[in-house]
């Protein structure tokens, strides 16, 4: 960790600096960095919005957003007041080039009281239809040139389909150079996320047995159970592939099934992960059929409440055909991984929120035991667990106490708040923090977008051009529409759920 006077001085634009994302996630955020010595002696947060809003009013609004959002809970007057200094409330309308000439008396200005050149980042808090404007304008009034100082942040959707994701990158990289855009995908920012490449990369235990010889298949499981809640407008026109399959889950698909780079250089991992993509088996119409389902949650309850089905929610179409859920099974055809299936499951209002990798390995290739001494045949599985809990669990099985031979499936557990006793960061923590250094290993480069968009559209044509006949299909509450149970049981799998809570005095069990 650099020491905060050797950070470059910069300055955080925030379009759309008075939303919802910048309430809940990006001001607790930097608000944690500060507290944590993370930021800059020299720093400055630009918040630009249209609305009429006073400096004061703003700043209580969004101590309001830090002490509900902020995983260290209400924050202390004392840094407060620190922080809020650096907050600047900039009313602007955002499509036009006097807001930018007013944002470069502001730069200049400050570069001038500071006797230096700061960084400048700017982030696109806003809809995505805006981010072509922004870039226009940000290239008209050119305070955004320096390739070496300033950078841009573009939040997810990165476009609609493959076509979009290319005149996005088109337009952008006509603008900028590459090396200045930070595609950000908040997953990658996970704690339990970036410990993948260091357990499979710093161990020798695990890395000799990560391959086709050893896995018989691997399971992603990112559930919910909450609906579309304020988000309806969106996910009408996005449904979970597009919400999550492509950027989120293909995001760890890669980290599971990457070959080792050659350091930890942003382009070196960045290759590797592309080397994925391109291998990930393409789709043809009949493989649709075959290998992907979608679903949409019906009325149900959760936790003992009743909730509506998604064509009840506000501001969805009562024949709504946007899928809350789906399940796809991928293949990697390369070397190390062909044959081998990796089943992926996402949806809204199923059973538990949780996420979770689950690698099941093959059985022993000669079984010396009989079943008679084994409590329950299980395999020996190795799950991730990314969220709500966070930690790495081993599946294997081990004598039974007493004088027979009599086997048990037991369980070897590393949790998270078991071995650090600090709070991880939230991901938007460390993905501003690496804006900040100039680090972009955790996001999307180009050729990423376009190749994981290459991958679902596939998906997404068949679907479009063939409207499902049985939405909705799932009951609130469940762990989604039968024919994901069809979907794996076909290969003689089951999908692993786990509900024990991750500690010692458990055992895992599966379903």
């Amino acid at each position: 960790m650099k020491n905060i006077s050797e950070l470059e001085p910069t300055i955080v634009t925030i379009f759309g600096g008075d939303g919802d994302l910048t309430w809940r996630k990006l001001m607790p955020a930097l608000f944690n960095l500060h507290i944590d010595g993370f930021l800059p002696e020299k720093f400055k947060i630009l918040s630009v919005d249209m609305k009429d809003i006073a400096q004061e009013e703003y700043n209580k609004r969004h101590l309001e957003g830090v002490n509900k959002f902020s995983r260290r809970g209400k924050a202390t007057k004392k840094k407060w007041k620190e922080f809020e200094k650096c907050i600047t409330y900039v009313q602007a309308d955002i499509t036009n080039d006097k807001s930018y000439n007013n944002l470069k008396n502001i730069f200049n200005e400050t570069d001038k009281e500071w006797d230096v050149e700061a960084s400048r980042i700017f982030y696109m808090a806003v809809s995505p239809y805006l981010i072509k404007e922004i870039a226009g304008h940000l290239d008209n009034t050119g305070i955004a040139e320096n390739s070496q100082k300033h950078r841009i942040v573009v939040e997810k959707p990165f476009g609609h389909d493959l076509e979009s994701a290319r005149e996005l990158n088109k337009v952008l990289q006509g603008i900028f150079s590459e090396c200045q855009i930070y595609r950000i995908d908040h997953y990658l920012g996970k704690e339990t996320v970036q410990n993948i490449m260091a357990f499979r990369f710093a161990n020798a235990l695990f890395e000799p047995l990560w391959n086709r010889n050893f896995i018989e298949q691997i399971q992603i499981n990112v559930s919910e159970q909450v609906g579309v809640e304020n988000r309806a407008s969106y996910y009408e026109q996005a449904g979970a592939v597009r919400d999550m399959i492509q950027n989120h889950i293909l995001q760890l698909i890669c980290l599971v099934g990457m070959e080792p780079p050659v350091d930890l250089n942003a382009n070196s991992v960045r290759d590797k992960k592309l080397e994925v993509l391109n291998a990930i088996r393409r789709f043809s119409e009949n493989d649709v059929y075959v290998n992907a389902v979608r679903g949409q949650y019906d009325k149900g309850w959760i936790e003992g409440q009743e909730v509506k089905a998604y064509r009840d929610e506000d501001n969805v179409d009562n024949e709504s055909l946007s899928e809350t859920f789906a399940a796809v099974r991928f293949y990697i055809d390369n070397w190390r991984w062909q044959g081998v299936p990796i089943y992926v499951r996402t949806g809204k209002r199923l059973q538990e929120k949780t996420s979770y990798i689950t690698i099941q390995f093959k059985e022993v290739p000669h079984k010396i035991f009989p079943s008679g001494v084994r409590e329950l045949v299980d395999q020996n599985l190795m799950v991730i667990s990314i969220q709500p809990q966070m930690g790495i669990r081993i599946h294997f099985e081990a004598k039974k106490t007493g004088l027979d031979m009599r086997l048990k499936p037991v369980d070897m557990i590393f949790n998270y708040s078991d071995s650090y006793k600090n709070d991880p960061p939230d991901a938007y923590e460390t993905l501003l923090n690496d804006v900040i250094l100039g680090e972009a290993t955790l996001f999307m480069r180009s050729d990423q977008i376009e190749e994981a968009w290459s991958i679902i559209m596939p998906i997404l044509d068949v679907w479009a051009s063939n409207p499902p006949q049985k939405f909705p299909n799932y009951q609130s509450g469940s762990w989604g529409p039968p024919e994901a149970e069809a979907l794996i049981a076909h290969d003689g799998f089951y999908w692993h759920t786990f509900t024990e809570p991750l500690d010692n005095s458990s055992r895992l069990t599966t379903k």
